[in-house]
């Protein structure tokens, strides 16, 4: 019996998180109503997250270029380091690092911020004056987590590709055509729209989860804490599960190019 009560309270969780992501997509189109919101959410979430992703992916760079360049240096093939750096950036790093920090530093204030609003009773206040507190406050940080999240793509290369190019180039002596070279023979250009399309539907579940886990905590400032740490743990694992699933239809729909 226990069990099954919690099958469905799981399966009415689920239904409650994509009734908001529904109800927060159905007025995207009135962009007059949330328009300086999403700027604002946008501008929040680029001040704390660009910096972060910076100190992340620099030294990811570095470690990948370490243990993938001391093996292809006792196989003769340092050159190879730059491609491997590279494409393991772009198909994986870059959508996985911006949105758990999207997740980690932004959705921690949107559940913090709605669950506050939650337990002061202006989300019900708000839904008595005839606004509803879906369209006013989540299809802007849908959006804006969604747009900062595909932002911080191009961020999170450069800046692996910056900590590869360190090891590789001026510590281990490789020139640097041939490290830029390995990249471009790998990747291909439907690599960078999947992963921006990664990173796009990793930052809408992010805003999501945070905004679900706000909108329905307790009505205590333990109970925002709690929501808090549960919306961290539940879109990290959704989107781990997403990735692995985004990437296998990508390679079996595009298999990797031989080097």
């Amino acid at each position: 019996m226990a069990v099954t009560q919690r099958v469905s309270k799981g399966l009415g969780q689920v239904g409650d998180l994509f009734v908001i992501a529904l109800e927060g997509f159905r007025r995207t189109w009135d962009v007059r109503t949330w328009f300086w919101e999403f700027v604002e959410q946008c501008w929040f979430l680029s001040r704390v997250t660009s910096v972060p992703v910076l100190l992340v992916s620099l030294p990811l760079g570095a470690t990948v270029a370490l243990q993938v360049g001391d093996l292809a240096w006792q196989l003769g093939a340092s050159s190879a380091t730059g491609g491997a750096v590279f494409t393991g950036t772009v198909r994986e790093v870059a959508p996985m690092a911006s949105a758990l920090l999207i997740a980690g530093a932004g959705g921690s204030a949107m559940t913090s911020d709605i669950g506050a609003r939650h337990i002061r009773d202006e989300l019900a206040a708000m839904e008595v004056m005839a606004v509803n507190p879906i369209h006013r406050l989540v299809t802007p940080r849908l959006w804006a987590a969604s747009t900062v999240a595909v932002l911080l793509v191009p961020l999170v290369i450069l800046s692996a590709g910056a900590g590869g190019y360190f090891f590789n180039v001026i510590v281990q002596g490789v020139t640097p055509g041939a490290y830029f070279d390995g990249a471009t023979q790998l990747l291909q250009l439907s690599d960078l729209i999947v992963t921006l399309f990664k990173a796009w539907i990793f930052g809408f579940v992010a805003a999501v989860v945070s905004c679900y886990m706000g909108m329905t905590c307790d009505a205590s400032p333990v109970g925002v804490g709690r929501a808090v740490n549960k919306a961290t743990v539940t879109t990290f694992l959704l989107v781990f599960t997403l990735n692995y699933v985004i990437s296998t239809v990508y390679f079996l729909a595009y298999p990797p190019r031989a080097y």
